[in-house]
C-alpha cells in the first residue's frame, strides 16, 4: 500500500489531495501545524494526523520520527504547506516579510524533504511532489492572456519560482527518487479569498497525477492539470 505524507493537509488543496488519494487506496498521513484542525481533518478523512510545523526544525524532526516509528517509510512526500505574503505594490516590502514567506514556501520544503529522505529511501518507488505555482513561471506571468500576469504578489511569486528551481536541483541530484513540481492553477482556496475559478478538486488534479503516475513518467518536471508547463 502506498503511504503518502502531506504537509498543510488540514484544509484546501492539501485536504482535498488527501481525500482523493485515500479514495485511490493510499494510506495518507495528514501533516498540519494546528493540532485541533489537523486531528479533525484526519478523523473526517480516515487518515492519521501527524503534527508538523515546517518552519520549526524540531517539529519537522519529531514528525519524521513519528512516521518512522509508526509506518516505517513513506512512498510519497507532498510538500503542500504555503503562505502568500503581501499582495500589491512592493515598494513597502520588508526583509522580515520576505523571510517569513520564504521560510514556509522554500526553507520549509527543504527542512521537510531532508528529514523525510531516509523514509523515502525505504520505498520501492519514492516520489516528492512540491506544490509550486504558475505564478512563479516567467513565461506565464509575462503572458497577458494568463491570469498569472494580472496578479502582483511579489514574495509569493518569487518563492514559487525558487521552489520550482529547487525541485529541478533535487531531481538532478537524488537518483532513484522522482521529484516534480505541481501547479494547481487558480483555485478557490483561503490563499486567495476563494476567488479562483477552479474547484479544489480541479486544483489537485496535477498533484494527484504526480502521486499516482508510473515510474517512467519522469522527474524534474513542472506539471499542471493540462500537462507539462513552461517555467522560464
Amino acid at each position: 500500500m502506498t503511504i503518502t505524507f502531506i504537509t498543510g493537509a488540514n484544509k484546501g488543496l492539501g485536504r482535498e489531495t488527501a481525500r482523493r488519494l485515500i479514495a485511490l487506496g493510499h494510506t495518507v498521513l495528514v501533516g498540519a501545524r494546528d493540532p485541533e484542525r489537523g486531528a479533525e481533518a484526519a478523523a473526517a478523512l480516515g487518515a492519521r494526523f501527524v503534527p508538523i510545523d515546517v518552519t520549526d526544525d524540531a517539529s519537522v524532526a519529531a514528525a519524521a520520527k513519528d512516521v518512522a516509528e509508526h509506518e516505517g517509510r513513506i512512498d510519497v512526500l507532498i510538500n503542500n504547506a504555503g503562505i502568500h505574503g503581501p499582495f500589491g505594490d512592493p515598494s513597502a516590502l520588508t526583509g522580515a516579510e520576505a523571510l517569513e514567506v520564504f521560510d514556509v514556501n522554500v526553507a520549509g520544503v527543504i527542512r521537510t524533504t531532508t528529514a523525510f529522505l531516509p523514509l523515502l529511501r525505504r520505498s520501492p518507488e519514492p516520489r516528492v511532489i512540491n506544490v509550486s505555482s504558475g505564478m512563479g513561471s516567467l513565461a506565464l506571468t509575462h503572458d497577458p492572456s494568463r491570469p498569472e500576469s494580472k496578479a502582483i504578489a511579489p514574495l509569493y511569486t518569487a518563492s514559487k519560482a525558487a521552489l520550482t528551481m529547487l525541485t529541478t536541483q533535487y531531481a538532478k541530484s537524488l537518483p532513484g527518487i522522482r521529484v516534480n513540481a505541481a501547479d494547481p492553477g487558480y483555485t478557490a482556496t483561503d490563499l486567495n479569498g476563494h476567488t479562483g475559478p477552479q474547484t479544489v478538486t480541479e486544483g489537485t488534479d496535477a498533484i494527484v497525477t504526480l502521486a499516482t503516475e508510473p515510474p517512467e513518467s519522469g522527474t524534474g518536471r513542472f506539471v499542471s492539470r493540462t500537462g507539462d508547463i513552461p517555467w522560464s
